[in-house]
């Protein structure tokens, strides 16, 4: 588990992020599974999660904290607030999760800048990338890893 801490914490500063560090998924199914203090914040709306599908971990690891508002895509307003009351321990291990990457860095980004000391993103995020035929699920990210994860 250290050994991949340490290897997140070199991308982050390989990649001068204002966070932690970023891990891969695989990397972080292994740091949930190894660390039952860690926890996965998943960003993506609600929507997201009831129609294209959510990860598959132990439920008192899995949060969720929407970075963006559905339907409209605004800003969450109370996503700090949100973020401290189901986290209030600024030293957890957080792990940030969206659709490909983005929001999870955001999110990331937030916390850090608000007292968190080690949040990393998760790179790919659940879907990853669109391939050749604009799907997702395919290149990249939990899915593509064939991480566990529950479809809609």
């Amino acid at each position: 588990m250290n050994e991949i801490i340490s290897k997140a914490k070199q991308r982050g500063q390989e990649q001068n992020l204002p966070y932690a560090g970023a891990v891969t998924p695989e990397e972080a199914h292994l740091l949930l599974q190894a660390d039952s203090q860690i926890v996965l914040v998943d960003v993506r709306t609600n929507a997201e999660r009831d129609w294209v599908g959510r990860v598959n971990i132990n439920e008192e690891q899995h949060k969720t904290v929407q970075w963006s508002l559905y339907p409209g895509g605004t800003p969450n307003p109370d996503f700090m607030t949100q973020l401290q009351s189901v986290i209030a321990d600024q030293n957890t291990t957080i792990l940030f999760l969206c659709r490909s990457g983005v929001r999870s860095r955001h999110g990331a980004k937030l916390a850090t800048e608000n007292g968190y000391t080690a949040c990393f993103d998760i790179l790919q995020g659940f879907e990853g990338d669109k391939d050749a035929h604009g799907h997702r699920k395919t290149v990249g990210g939990w899915c593509s890893a064939d991480l566990p994860w529950l479809g809609a």
